[in-house]
């Protein structure tokens, strides 16, 4: 039989356990890891840009009527068709995303471009989910956020997107959201 003092203390194991480890540094999302630009990637792209439906471009995307949408607010839309189980599993964070961009320090043109170019990219590798850090900092005092309103409003105009919800916490909260792209193609894809 083995006495209480044979055994190894909790706080000593512990400690045992955790050696090495370091403390988180940041509490902001991920947006995964910079992505490499590849002969194969640019090849794959430039025919991604010549099967490319009107209005995907950065250029044809409206800022017409974009309605202002404060920080906190969550942003949600999907078409009518989409399934109800789809639907919460995006807004669970339940859809694995495969790659993220971050619009932070981004102008308005730069955030449009970049746009653009990040869900024909995603559509183009066959991705069915995506995460975009939108932020939701204030631009000017009693403004609300700009690169926020406007992905709302872009993101409603791309004909590859189903859907898009505010993201988890753990994600970016309402400074993020899940992109949900079309993955058949379409009789106007052909």
């Amino acid at each position: 039989m083995s006495s209480e003092s044979d055994q190894p203390d909790d706080l000593e194991m512990f400690r045992a356990l955790m050696k090495g480890v370091r403390p988180v540094q940041q509490n902001r999302a991920d947006p995964g890891k910079p992505r490499k630009k590849s002969d194969a990637s640019l090849q794959l792209r430039r025919e991604a840009a010549g099967n490319e439906p009107v209005g995907l471009t950065g250029v044809g995307l409206s800022d017409g009527k974009v309605q202002p949408v404060n920080p906190s607010d969550s942003l949600e839309f999907h078409l009518p068709d989409l399934p109800l189980r789809t639907l919460q599993q995006l807004k669970k964070g339940q859809l694995e995303w495969q790659e993220g961009l971050d619009l932070h320090g981004y102008t308005i043109e730069a955030a449009r471009a970049a746009l653009s170019d990040f869900i024909r990219d995603g559509r183009a590798r066959g991705y069915r989910c995506l995460l975009l850090v939108h932020g939701k900092s204030w631009n000017r005092e009693d403004e609300v956020p700009s690169i926020k309103s406007h992905v709302n409003a872009w993101l409603r105009q791309m004909p590859d997107v189903l859907a898009f919800c505010s993201a988890l916490p753990t994600d970016g909260g309402t400074g993020a959201v899940y992109i949900l792209l079309r993955t058949r193609s379409t009789p106007k894809d052909q």
